[in-house]
């Protein structure tokens, strides 16, 4: 059986964001400046990409990844609703991280 996917240029963008973020999160914790919410961004970093893949394995075949996301998003999964919320708590922790760096440079 073969299943339809996202294309590769997509999850090496996926992986590399997930990557940095961790690394970014490492790089403040060891600076000790936001600790919790880094400490939130690594673990979320490790965890969202790995529930994702491991739910995503059951799909119904013809359909991608994101098709298979927002599917189980609308019928009100648990899981879907988790890894939505992280990727939001991600994209807001990328936003405080930027504007803390921005202020402390001028």
């Amino acid at each position: 059986m073969y299943w339809e996917s996202l294309p590769g240029w997509f999850w090496a963008i996926y992986y590399l964001f997930f990557l940095i973020t961790a690394g970014t999160a490492a790089f403040c914790l060891a600076r000790k400046k936001n600790r919790r919410m880094s400490v939130a961004a690594m673990l979320l970093a490790l965890l969202l990409p790995v529930v994702s893949l491991w739910k995503s394995i059951a799909r119904a075949e013809g359909m991608d990844e994101f098709e298979h996301f927002v599917m189980e998003l609308l019928q009100g999964s648990l899981w879907a609703v988790f890894v939505l919320a992280g990727y939001v708590f991600l994209v807001a922790w990328w936003a405080m991280f930027l504007r803390n760096k921005k202020s402390s440079v001028q």
